[in-house]
């Protein structure tokens, strides 16, 4: 059952990432390999990256071809009904929180069955849910905004920690994951629409 779940949860993750990919591209105006290109390495970047430091190779979606049916029919879709939403931006950071929360998840799940300890299960979930991101904004050349200023990966570091207090408690699994995932994503949202940031270490440029 929770097996189900958890594949659940990783295509839903894959989707959802994929969607943020084909905004990201369209929003600068790439041609159509462009865009499905920055699609799949924004779903399935931060879980290469992840399964190459754990040694679980081939990586997951080179044994499961399944991945590459789901982003490129993901893709395909986005753009057929790219006309229906005219604001790329918010549409991407919607779907782009999705995922986040989803992968973090996901990340922290792989490093469990890996036996791994709780806070490199942690770092795993952060990797998983933010590096196909940064992958992302590299290519269309933007600063990744795990390395600018937003709330991003305090995000996911905050989901995965309550993940463990949650399962110490013994909450049930599948549980345990849908509220983490939902912290995530509002977490993120909520700093987004409030401008929650880090604390900064650049002094203000005084004006002239």
């Amino acid at each position: 059952m929770h097996f189900e779940y958890f594949k659940l949860i990783d295509i839903l993750g894959t989707i959802a990432f994929a969607i943020s990919g084909v905004y990201a591209a369209m929003e600068k105006r790439l041609d159509l390999f462009g865009v499905i290109i920055i699609a799949f390495v924004t779903a399935i970047g931060g879980g290469t990256i992840r399964d190459l430091m754990i040694g679980d190779l081939p990586v997951s979606w080179i044994r499961n071809t399944n991945y590459t049916f789901v982003i490129l029919a993901t893709t395909l879709v986005v753009i057929f009904f790219r006309n229906l939403l005219k604001n790329f931006q918010k549409t991407l950071l919607v779907f782009d929180s999705i995922g986040l929360g989803l992968f973090t998840i996901v990340g922290i799940e792989k490093g469990i069955q890996f036996g791994l300890h709780p806070v490199v299960c942690v770092a795993l979930g952060t990797i998983t849910g933010c590096f196909g991101g940064v992958i992302r904004d590299m290519l269309i050349n933007t600063i990744p905004v795990i390395f600018h200023k937003e709330i991003y990966a305090s995000a996911c570091i905050a989901g995965g920690t309550v993940f463990f207090l949650l399962m110490i408690s013994g909450v049930n699994t599948e549980l345990n994951e849908a509220v983490c995932i939902v912290l995530i994503f509002l977490f993120r949202m909520l700093a987004i629409r409030y401008n929650w940031q880090l604390p900064g270490i650049y002094k203000k440029e005084r004006s002239e």
